[in-house]
């Protein structure tokens, strides 16, 4: 199985498959309405699309690349995240304050818990936790092994793209509206540093080795490059305009970003800090998953 970036198109309705070794498309798949976000199966066999505009989660079999499930949610998911074991996926539904727990592959609602307001986005750990950004309250919401709430974490200003480690030691936040990243340490459940995160950061990702993160700016049209060691900036790539999402690829020699407002997908070279190539895509991609293998 080829390492494939799937990218929902928002304005489209469509989510495109790119071939990341030779850096072209080579599919599309029909969703629901308003696809924002994207998560994919740690196995590769399955990626769930959160359909914003119908209340929906598709999922999609990568083998033959189709639709092979619809399920309703809350109002307005944004994001679908598996678990690291495969079993579930989880919903964060914007508009209703909610996360969903869908069962994988029995594709079925098992529950529906409430978190802080808007919720944006999920990371989640190998112990199945998850860890949720809360757009409206400055706070992550986490959620123990059974998906349930435990405690919420103060953060910045609306918290939007979140990210954990491999080893799940750590959680990253983007705080859009303070221009920062917070530093969660999952042993302890607390900030444990803030880090630069330009004016607007957006969508965030981890390198493999956890030794970078990577951070779009929407308001500046870059990629920031962090060490997670220094806890500094130590570069920054121009994409296109109004970056959202970004995914690394399994072996962390490409970063993918997503160009919401030029209808593209850059594709950068972390260690040269520069962009091999720039995509077309359909119309506003947003989300942006990376399979496993």
């Amino acid at each position: 199985m080829r390492v494939s970036a799937y990218v929902a198109n928002s304005g489209a309705g469509i989510v495109q498959v790119y071939d990341t070794r030779l850096e072209r498309k080579v599919g599309a798949v029909a969703v629901g309405r308003g696809p924002t976000g994207v998560g994919a199966n740690p196995d590769g066999d399955a990626v769930y699309v959160a359909n914003g505009r119908s209340d929906t989660v598709s999922v999609i079999n990568t083998g033959n690349r189709l639709v092979t499930a619809t399920l309703p949610v809350r109002h307005r998911p944004f994001a679908a995240m598996p678990t690291r074991d495969g079993r579930y996926v989880l919903v964060a539904n914007f508009s209703s304050d909610s996360v969903s727990i869908l069962s994988y592959p029995a594709c079925h609602l098992i529950a529906t818990v409430r978190v802080g307001p808007l919720p944006h986005s999920i990371a989640t750990l190998p112990d199945r936790r998850a860890y949720v950004s809360d757009n409206g309250g400055g706070t992550v919401t986490v959620l123990d092994t059974h998906g349930q709430p435990v405690r919420d974490i103060p953060v910045g200003d609306f918290p939007s793209g979140i990210t954990s480690s491999r080893s799940g030691n750590r959680v990253y936040v983007s705080n859009t509206g303070s221009g920062t990243v917070s530093v969660i340490d999952t042993r302890s459940d607390t900030v444990v540093a803030t880090l630069p995160g330009g004016q607007a950061p957006l969508g965030i990702a981890v390198s493999p080795d956890g030794r970078r993160l990577y951070v779009v700016d929407s308001a500046r049209n870059c990629l920031l490059i962090i060490d997670a060691v220094t806890r500094r900036v130590i570069g920054h790539v121009p994409v296109g305009v109004q970056p959202e999402g970004v995914a690394v690829t399994p072996d962390g020699r490409r970063v993918w970003v997503t160009n919401e407002q030029s209808d593209t997908v850059s594709v950068i070279d972390p260690l040269a800090q520069r962009v091999r190539a720039t995509l077309p895509t359909a119309h506003e991609p947003e989300g942006i998953a990376i399979t496993p293998r």
